[in-house]
């Protein structure tokens, strides 16, 4: 049903995907950058995903094989996104997209690069306007490994509370050994924390997620772990901390959060944040779902419910 081609939007590899069928008319263009926390996945490990967008939604769709960490360093992969996200924009028309109607969408450090490439694309009048994206429980900022979801989902597989501040580091090629730091959040001074207190905070998530959640004890400062890993302040890492004039230019948002996952809250957060600055966002909250479910769709019984859903929903939304 489908044609598939491999190509470079400048020197990014991408794959399309795109109906055999005659269109009527310029379809819509998805463009998709995977997860892995920037170190693992590929255009291969999402494939079966972009197949199926491609087809129910009838879209182009474009996924983005960015360079990977360690090999190429921070900040190449949101580099490699936005290159891709222009070429697409610009040239939309030589791939049957309408440059009008192009989604951005990504899971996990995927939905960080989209929420990144959507923030700096955002007041671009050179280019075409993004029409939506779909952010699939996303990683959005690093302040705060404390929040209520990080609490309940610790130790949850394929992303604990551990995991992420190991992979956070190794993904910025620093040293792993900061990790307890980080939890403990030793690396905010108490300037930041005040700054951004009123969009990343327990108080802003709805009481029915916040059930045995306890207030954590402060952490003591180390300008040493601040210093070294000031890139977690940056919003190309933490797309959180973007100032309302670039927040309040964002496109239509869908956002998917799960049940069993440490970065709910981040959705959570961000999806207030968005909603405060006057955007229009679809949300789906998938009882029962954790961190990965959308890598198992389309593996037979190895499949979760959580993952044809977390399609569908995308589906929808696009459509």
């Amino acid at each position: 049903e489908l044609c598939v081609k491999d190509l470079h939007f400048e020197e990014v590899p991408v794959r399309i995907y795109l109906s055999k069928a005659p269109a009527a008319s310029k379809r819509r263009g998805v463009i998709f950058f995977h997860g892995g926390c920037g170190i693992f996945g590929s255009i291969r490990s999402h494939e079966r995903i972009c197949r199926y967008i491609a087809r129910k939604s009838n879209s182009v769709v474009v996924s983005v094989g960015y360079r990977l960490s360690p090999e190429s360093e921070y900040p190449a992969q949101t580099l490699d996104c936005l290159t891709a996200t222009e070429s697409l924009l610009k040239t939309a028309q030589n791939h049957g997209v309408d440059p009008e109607r192009v989604i951005v969408c990504g899971d996990s450090i995927g939905g960080t690069f989209t929420a990144a490439v959507c923030q700096e694309l955002g007041n671009r009048r050179d280019i075409p306007k993004i029409r939506a994206q779909v952010l699939i429980y996303p990683f959005l900022q690093a302040l705060n490994f404390n929040l209520p979801s990080h609490q309940k989902n610790a130790f949850i597989p394929f992303l604990s509370r551990e995991r992420t501040a190991y992979f956070l580091l190794k993904y910025l090629n620093k040293d792993c050994s900061m990790k307890e730091a980080i939890l403990a959040g030793s690396h905010v001074p108490e300037s930041i924390h005040l700054k951004y207190r009123k969009w990343i905070n327990a108080d802003l998530i709805p009481d029915r997620f916040k059930l045995g959640y306890k207030p954590p004890l402060p952490a003591s400062f180390s300008p040493q772990v601040h210093e070294e890993t000031k890139e977690l302040f940056h919003i190309r890492v933490s797309p959180l901390l973007a100032e309302d004039a670039v927040v309040s230019h964002l496109p239509d948002t869908c956002i998917i959060t799960c049940e069993h996952d440490v970065l709910r809250d981040d959705a959570l957060l961000y999806k207030k944040r968005l909603q405060d600055n006057g955007v229009q966002v679809t949300w789906h909250h998938m009882e029962g779902g954790f961190h990965c479910a959308l890598g198992f769709f389309g593996y037979g019984i190895f499949s979760f419910p959580s993952s044809s859903k977390m399609v569908n929903h995308i589906v929808n939304f696009i459509k």
